[in-house]
This record gives structure tokens, sequence and C-alpha cells, in this order.
């Protein structure tokens, strides 16, 4: 790694055999492009199309239904293999829009490229396309321009870049060039360097190309985007999971058949036939089409929300997150710059907004006073306004256009919530001179004519800057000599505002008898000293309570940000990030971290302040170590590569770069942390709502493999045929399951700890419940298939039977279940109306396939005496009982 930010300009031009003045000759240029290449991004040859296609049929789950559909199209039941063809292509399409969406992340950064740039060769001034820019060309900066490549400042004449993009600062950076740094500085920091795909802002300058194309930071982005692998959600895993418990069930219970009908002495090729019937039966084919139905209702609800899900299996995971890694700025707190608090005369007057931003109120020891009252902090405001470049424009009652840095937009902000529009100001006060502003003065000054003639000079910037310029002071409208004491004074405000992590700035004034010689060393000296104001990005009023449901959820919120450790300390601070004993950690500390240190700490660091990249992907890295499921929230092109390795990516939907948007799971619409707790609340609803519907389908699988089971090992004709099979495993099966997945919340959702991690879907007793419940359905439809055969002599009616008696058995069961721990007269029956009328639906449609004729002819039913349907209603309803009863037990144990 070459450190340019750590060297002279004289080391940097001499290395790179270049020349300040001349730039480089045309003659070099071939030889440098062939020797570093264009000055473009490149994209490591990905994953085809077809690869990502043929990806989605590798699951366990998936391939047992592929199997399922081959074996039903060799025993000629059609209507089975074309349904569960449909729904493997339709699953294949939308895992393989999700998938080939997030390969474009690099092709979104490679749109930030410049089209143009101006170098200096052979001593000329030159415009070329920014992809024939080389090491060592001397390429001017201007406001308004893209900075193309990374390059050493060589000249900076108030020169401002916007840095948010890559480091996450909040405000445009002032560059410098007659300065070297520590090796050790971090990106956010080398106040001496520009970088590609920034903007300039403000002033002018120029810069020696140090590094082009994937050698950039940007390109460093890129390349961490193009090898960080994305990791399986969790739902992927406990999918795959299931898949594999399911094939082995299904090839133990065929075999076990296949082998126990041999040993009786039935044919080789009926007893395939037979296993091949069983298999089809045991295999849920709804089960992959419920669960992405589900997970797409819950997006379309979480959209209302302001949180846009762009890979479904991100809805899920939202529910299994224990770690949440926010950005501080615009997500903890607003996004904008407001003065907080204002002090002149030894006086400190705090700041709030009220009346949605239109008015400020100021207060004093906690009690309100008139502004008007206070003259020197109504001269404070009118400095601040005039000695600006920024524009607030009222556009209507609670809308505005602002224009300008975002420091000086607050002043001119705050000015007019006080009565001074600057508009207005101008009119009285207009200005004919000005020095810019320079990031080694940390000073701007301007001159204005007053409405009756007179001149006035108004100085603004660093409060040591402004101090030390100033030899009076403005108490109560009059001036004073600036005594030791008054400097203490306000030196000692200053500490004690800082240690707040507010940003700091001092006004002061001087009056003309003419029009003074705009130099620094003249009109910004004797100064009469008027006060400061103290900014901040002040946190999001609803981020504190969100704070507080998070850790009443168990889940740990962590700061990651590029802003200052001071800044960053005070709103954690505010919001109660920061526990006892909890760890603040800046990016240049983590550099002495190993993986393993980092991985031992983590859990003890609740705030990283000026972090890289790569340091963001390091702490997403040492959470996923110790088995943690990471939320990650970015919106520069720094934190692509992160919110592609984290478990959920989360992008900023008004603030968010394109980048950062296409590497992530999860885009907040409002730029809202409180939106990612609703987005978990929802994961957490949905994910108890899968459990549901996993409960529910495979417990009613269970039954039918087991009554299919049962009566192949005692003999008996099949009870169910396949066409009746199919029947209950997509429409009895599937209604209900549909209907489970929109099921409300339950009350505690959010007051318990995350469930593990390495936890089955299967753990807490589901997969008790499932062959307990499966053993009794099979139990009831076994006995009255018995019953009935034995009753009438019809094969036919003991079907239907049994057919019926088990799509019964399924409506009790899915409405005992709705909850593990609550009674359905407890959540009232109509609090689920889709299901309810899933139930009720699923009843007439069972009702007409006993009854109606042409129905009975597809289905092989015939019609059922009123007895015969009140008694398999009656033997149904036991179920609904008996689980209810469970639920009883489990409570009071």
């Amino acid at each position: 790694m070459n450190y340019w930010h750590s060297k002279t300009i004289e080391q940097v031009i001499e290395e790179l055999s270049t020349d300040v003045e001349a730039g480089l000759p045309e003659g070099e240029i071939r030889s440098r492009l062939e020797q570093f290449g264009p000055n473009e991004l490149r994209e490591r040859r990905g994953r085809s199309p077809w690869l990502i296609m043929l990806e989605q049929f590798t699951e366990p789950l998936v391939i047992l239904l592929i199997v399922a559909a081959a074996v039903a199209a060799l025993i000629h039941e059609v209507v089975d293999s074309l349904f569960i063809g449909f729904i493997l292509v339709a699953n294949a399409v939308i895992g393989f829009t999700q998938e080939y969406r997030a390969e474009r992340a690099v092709a979104a950064l490679r749109r930030m490229a410049a089209p143009t740039a101006t170098v200096t060769r052979d001593g000329e001034p030159k415009e070329i396309a920014a992809r024939e820019v080389v090491p060592g060309d001397i390429v001017l900066l201007e406001a308004g321009m893209q900075v193309v490549a990374d390059m050493r400042i060589v000249e900076a004449r108030s020169l401002r870049i916007d840095e948010a993009a890559l480091t996450g600062e909040s405000f445009p950076v002032s560059k410098v060039a007659d300065r070297t740094l520590s090796e050790k500085t971090g990106v956010g920091d080398r106040t001496n360097m520009g970088f590609s795909g920034t903007m300039v802002t403000a002033g002018r300058g120029r810069g020696v190309v140090v590094a082009t194309g994937m050698d950039t930071q940007v390109g460093q982005i890129a390349d961490l985007l193009q090898t960080t692998e994305e990791a399986k959600t969790p739902l992927q895993q406990r999918m795959a999971q299931a898949g594999k418990w399911l094939v082995g069930a299904v090839v133990v219970i065929c075999a076990v058949v296949f082998v126990g009908g041999l040993l009786r002495g039935n044919e080789l090729y009926e007893m395939f036939l037979t296993g091949v019937s069983l298999a089809v039966a045991a295999v849920p084919e709804g089960l992959p089409a419920v669960v992405t139905i589900t997970l797409a209702l819950g997006a379309q609800r979480m959209v209302q929300r302001n949180a846009l899900i762009r890979r479904l299996p991100a809805v899920e995971t939202l529910g299994s997150v224990t770690v949440i890694c926010s950005d501080k700025t615009g997500t903890l707190t607003q996004g904008n710059m407001t003065v907080q608090v204002a002090c002149a005369d030894d006086e400190m007057l705090t700041v709030s907004e009220i009346d949605e931003g239109r008015r400020a109120e100021f207060q004093r020891d906690g009690q309100n006073v008139d502004i008007a009252e206070y003259k020197d902090f109504a001269v404070l405001l009118r400095a601040m306004a005039l000695c600006s470049d920024a524009r607030v424009t009222k556009l209507s009652r609670t809308a505005e256009k602002a224009t300008g840095d975002p420091t000086e937009v607050a002043l001119v902000r705050v000015a007019a919530q006080a009565g001074l529009v600057k508009d207005d100001l101008e009119q009285d006060f207009a200005r004919i001179d000005e020095i810019p502003f320079d990031s080694q003065r940390k000073r701007m000054t301007t001159l204005h004519r007053v409405a009756d003639g007179q001149l006035v000079s108004y100085t603004k910037g660093a409060m040591e800057s402004v101090l030390d310029r100033s030899i009076s002071i403005l108490r109560n409208g009059q001036i004073h000599p600036l005594s030791e004491d008054d400097k203490q004074r306000i030196m000692d405000r200053q500490y004690q505002l800082a240690a707040r992590g507010l940003r700091l700035l001092a006004a002061a004034f001087r009056q003309w008898d003419e029009v003074p010689a705009m130099e620094p060393d003249h009109a910004e000296q004797d100064l009469v000293f008027i006060g400061l104001v103290g900014m901040s990005d002040p946190a999001r009023p609803e981020a504190g309570p969100a704070i507080e449901t998070c850790n009443n959820a168990g889940i740990k919120a962590v700061m990651v940000t590029g802003d200052h450790k001071v800044t960053a300390t005070s709103i954690a601070e505010q919001l109660a990030m920061l526990p006892s004993g909890a760890r603040v950690v800046t990016g240049a500390e983590l550099q002495d971290f190993s993986p393993e240190q980092l991985t031992d700490q983590v859990d003890e660091i609740s705030v990283y302040a000026r972090v890289s990249p790569q340091d963001k992907i390091d702490i997403v890295e040492a959470w996923q170590q110790r088995g943690q499921i990471v939320a990650m929230t970015g919106d520069g092109v720094n934190d692509a590569p992160a919110l592609k390795k984290a478990d959920i990516g989360v992008a900023m939907g008004q603030m968010g770069t394109d980048v950062s948007k296409e590497a992530s799971d999860m885009i907040l619409l409002d730029d809202n942390f409180a939106t990612i707790v609703v987005a978990v609340e929802y994961g957490r609803v949905i994910y108890d709502n899968i459990r549901k519907f996993f409960r529910y389908m495979l417990s009613t699988n269970s039954g039918e493999i087991l009554t299919m089971f049962g009566s192949i090992l005692l003999g008996w004709p099949l009870p169910l045929l396949p066409a009746q099979i199919l029947w209950i495993n997509l429409v009895t099966d599937g209604l209900p399951a549909l209907a489970l997945g929109v099921e409300p919340a339950e009350e505690d959702v959010m007051d318990r700890p995350p469930r593990d991690p390495e936890a089955s879907i299967f753990a807490g007793g589901m997969a008790t419940f499932i062959g307990w419940v499966g053993v009794y359905m099979a139990l009831c439809a076994l006995g009255l298939f018995w019953y009935i055969l034995q009753v009438t002599g019809e094969i036919t009616t003991a079907r239907t039977a049994c057919f019926a008696v088990l799509a019964y058995l399924q409506m009790a069961n899915v409405l005992a279940i709705r909850s593990e721990t609550k009674h359905l007269w407890e959540m009232g029956l109509g609090s689920n109306p889709q299901l309810l009328g899933a139930v009720i639906l699923t009843v007439i449609l069972q009702l007409a396939v006993t009854y109606v004729p042409w129905l009975q002819t597809i289905l092989h039913t015939t019609a059922l005496s009123a007895g015969q349907m009140l008694l398999c209603v009656g033997i149904a309803a036991t179920l609904y009982f008996i689980v209810e009863l469970e639920k009883t037990i489990r409570r009071r144990a």
C-alpha cells in the first residue's frame, strides 16, 4: 500500500515522474495506460443467468418435489405432476429474479464514473475521457466537478469536497495541499486527498492522480462487493433442513412398505406403485408456494410501513435479527443540522423548533424568553445569516427549498425562525464584498453597506480563529474591551458545548468608515466578538423508543458511523446506546485488533466511529462468528460491501446511493431506524406464522402418510386415492395455511429474546406435536374407514368417509394451532377473518366434492348419509379439544 497522504507534494511528484505545472508529456500516456490500465471499474465474471437459474433447483425440498413430479407422471397422475411442476417453476422464477438483481450492484458502481476530466498535458489544459486519466496526470478541480480518480491535492483555494457517499462524513471536507498526515490516518480524515466518485462543492484546486480504476478507494469497494459472498438466510437454511428431514422420512417409510409388501408375497410392480403413491402423499406440494406467498404478503404489508423488501427470504430473516448495526447520520439522527444553543454576553439560550419547524423557541434555564429582549442574540443571528452563502426559501407552510452548505443552511434557517429572514436582511445590509472561507484561516468575512450608508463586516468561523482576531466584545448592545477573563469564560463555554458533541461557530463584526481592503490581515483584525452557536444533527425523537424496544426484544443496537468519536458518543448517550461498561472504538483503533480479538470483544463495543468499508465488513463477520444474525444499515458507496455481507443489508431510500440499494435486502423509504424495528417485528410475526403452517401442513401430511402406511401394513384396501390425496394437499391444506400466513401478532412478540439462529424450525416441541397429531388423525381415519366398510361393505363410501374426516380434522387442527399458548376463545374466533373464511370455504368445498355429482366423478366419492357426516364432524371435533387441553397442561406446567 502506498501512503500518498503521508508524503509531501515534492515526494509524490518525484515518485510519479510528473510535473506540477506542465503535467505529463503526451508521449508518456500510452505506456502508462498499458501499465495501469484504463481508469474504470472492472467486473469479475459472475454467475451466468443459466447457473443462477440452475441453482434454484438444488435445495433438498425442491429435489424431493422434482422426484415426486416424475413419479406422479410415471404412474399416470398427470394432474399431480403438472401442478408440482408449476410450483417448481414459479419458485425458480422468483428466486432467479432476486439473485440476478443482486448481481447488478457493481454495475451501479460503474455508473458513478465521471465522463470527462480536465488535465494538464505538455503544459496545456486538455479535456479527456475520464477512462483515459492515468497516474501522474494533473487534474483541475472546480465546484460542481466530480473527482475522476484518487489524487494528492497539490493546490487548494477554498476547496471543499462532498465525500458523504464514500466515507459517511456529514459535511463537505475542506482540502489542503501543504500538509502531510500519518500513515494510519483514515480515509475520512485525509484532508490532502481527493477520491474518485466524490463531488467538489466549493472552491477550486488541482490534484496529481495517484490511483485509477480498481486501485482507487471506490475500486477497492467494487472488489469487496465482488468477493463478498452472501450468506443463506435462516429461512433458507431451515427449509433445506426440513427438506432433508422429509426426504429421509419418505425414503424410510417407502422402503418399509416396499420390503414389507414383498415379504407378505405381494407383486414387485404392485408394491413399487404403492410405495410411489405413498411418496407422493408424503410430499407437501403446497409448502413452497405457501411460504412464498406468505413472504410476499408480508413484504406488501412492510411497504405500507416504509420498508421495501428486495429479497423475499429477508422478510423472515428480519425476525431472526439479534444485532442491528446502524449508521448515525439520517438514520438515528434527523439528517439535518440544527442550531441547538446560542451564546452571547455570557448568556446561553437553548433553541428548539416548534410549529412544524416554522418558528424557533428560545429558552433560558428552562423558561421561554422573547429573543427580541436579548439584543445581542439578534445581532448574533443576523451576523450568522448574512455571513453565509446558503439560501432557505419557503415553498409552502411546511415545505422549503434549501441550497448551500448544511451548516450555513442551519444558521439561515434559525435566523428566519427568529424573524430575521435573510432576503429581508439583505435589503438593509447589502453585501458588497467578501473574503471566502479558507480551511487554513477557518473563517469567512462579508462586507455590507447598511441602509443608512454605514459599512459593517461580519466574520464567522471556528471559535478560536475568531476569538484570536477579536479585541472587543458586545455586551447589552455596547462594545467593551475583551478581557482575559472574558476569553477564559468563552473558552470554558466552548469546552462545555464541544463535550456535548456540538459543532461550534463564532461570529464577530467590525464597523468601517470607508471600504477596507478585503484581505484577511486587514479586514479580519480588531473584531468585536458577538457570540457563538452550537449545532448538531439531532437524534430522531422516535429512535430512543425504538432502541428501548430492541433492548426489550433482546436485540443489540450498535452504532457504526464515519463521523467523529465525540459526535457519535453524544448521540449514543442520548439514545441510551451506551450501557455501563460499553466501549467506543474508532477505525484507527480497530487496525490494532486481530480478527480473533475483535470476535472476542465485539459484544463489548456499542459505538464505532471513523470506520472504513473494510472495518464494517470485519464488524459484521465478528458478530456472525459469534453466531448472531446481523442487520447492517448504510447509504453510501462505502457501505455496499458490508450490506451485502450482512444477513440483512438495509439501504436508505431517500439519501442512499444506487450502489447501496442494489447491494441491500431491504430499503428504508423514510431512512428511519424505527422502521427497522417495525420490520423486525413483522419478521418475527411472519416466522411465527411460518412455524404455524409448518406445524399445520406437516401434522396433516403425517396423518395422511400414517393412514396410508397403516392400511398397507394391515393389508386393507387403500383408504385414499391419489386424486383425494392431491385435494387434501392442495385445497384443504393450502387455503387455511395461506390464512395462517396473515395471523395477527401475538402480544409478546417484541418482549421475548430472538430465537436461536441454530435452532431447527421443528424446535420447541413442534416435531412431537406433528408426531402425535399425525398418529391421532391416522387412528381416527383408519377407525372410521374400517367401521364404515364393516357396516356398509362399500369401499367408495368408506373412502369418502375417510377422505371427509381427514379434511374436517384439518379444520379442527388449524383452529386450535393459531397460538401455541393462548386458547381460541381468548383470541376470538373472528380475530383472523381470513382464516375463518378459509375454514368455512374449505368445509363448503368438501361438502361439494361429497354431494355434487360431477365432482364425485373426478374425486371418486359418493354421498354420505346425515349420520355418517355427523360422525365425521364429531370425530374431527375431538382433535380441537385435545389440542386445547394440551395448551392448558403446558401453561400450568
